[in-house]
């Protein structure tokens, strides 16, 4: 502590900003708006969408 020369210590600087580009982890929508993945949910939606309808419509 700076006690003996009667001053209170500094605060600490805040950190920097951190650059636009850094290597944080990206979100859901993210992973979202990649086009493989899209194709794949249509064709599982698209499977389950077809297996809902011969059950309503057929049996």
């Amino acid at each position: 502590m700076d006690a003996e020369q009667g001053q209170a210590p500094s605060p600490c600087e805040p950190a920097p900003p951190a650059p636009a580009h850094s290597t944080e982890p990206r979100g859901c929508l993210f992973a979202l708006s990649q086009p493989p993945l899209m194709i794949f949910l249509a064709v599982i939606g698209c499977l389950l969408m077809m297996a809902a309808l011969h059950d309503l419509l057929l049996l």
